[in-house]
């Protein structure tokens, strides 16, 4: 069973910015989400604003549309991010390839690699975090702490360099190994390096004064890069995603 053809993705109906990495000849795809763009639409007004600007069915977590010659056309959505967040982010055209490589992520069989950019500099190059996290939901909002939990996290995390200029800031890379609500933005700051433009876990002191000085007020966390291997029709499919790094993650501030 083979995906939609080049047509089909060369037709989607991207978000503001989103732009599609890669697509596989079974229909798996990775888009670059941009950071403020959602993941997919909480209600009718958000649709502008979100990864695709078709009609979102949150109970099949997919978008329907029609192509130019009125075929519906769907497209699954597998992972999210936080609206904040950019980068990677896997779509599918097959529902049957969706359901599988949900599979996958719910086994934690997907390996996710963050960059981010965060204030003041490690002790040491490389650690494996663990930490017992609370997740409270309230309102719609989520708040994480790393702090008095039960919800076991882990993350591995590797300096890759610092950067001297008005502000102390290190760019580092980070890969989950669980995927709680927040845990990287909440282990970051449980270990006194918060994200630049972290509005919820951060230092909102240097954030006010890094966004005064630099006119940057996103949150500095990418979606790097997604690889894993699936099983379909009868045979296994490696699969690997990269985004670039935005230019503001490469700057010296």
């Amino acid at each position: 069973m083979s995906g939609p053809g080049a047509e089909f993705w060369t037709a989607i109906p991207l978000g503001p910015g989103v732009t599609l990495l890669a697509h596989d000849a079974n229909g798996l795809a990775a888009c670059n989400k941009p950071a403020g763009v959602l993941s997919h639409p909480n209600e009718r007004a958000d649709e502008p604003r979100s990864l695709l600007t078709g009609t979102y069915r949150a109970a099949e977590e997919c978008w329907v549309w029609k192509d130019e010659a009125g075929a519906e056309r769907r497209l699954w959505l597998l992972n999210r991010l936080d609206g904040a967040t950019s980068g990677v982010i896997l779509v599918c055209g097959n529902g049957e390839l969706a359901r599988a490589i949900k599979e996958l992520f719910a086994r934690k069989k997907v390996r996710k690699v963050y960059a981010a950019l965060v204030f003041g500099k490690p002790s040491e190059r490389n650690q494996f975090w663990r930490d017992l996290l609370a997740v409270e939901k309230r309102g719609g909002q989520i708040r994480t702490s790393a702090v008095a939990g039960h919800l076991p996290a882990a993350t591995q995390f590797s300096f890759v360099e610092h950067r001297q200029g008005a502000f102390s800031t290190s760019l580092v890379k980070l890969e989950p190994h669980t995927g709680r609500s927040h845990q990287l933005r909440a282990q970051c700051a449980k270990r006194r390096l918060p994200i630049v433009g972290d509005q919820t876990y951060g230092d909102f002191m240097l954030n006010r004064e890094f966004a005064r000085a630099t006119r940057e007020k996103r949150l500095f966390l990418h979606s790097h890069e997604t690889s894993f291997t699936y099983e379909f029709g009868g045979a296994s499919h490696p699969f690997r995603a990269t985004a670039p790094l935005p230019p503001e993650f490469t700057r010296k501030y």
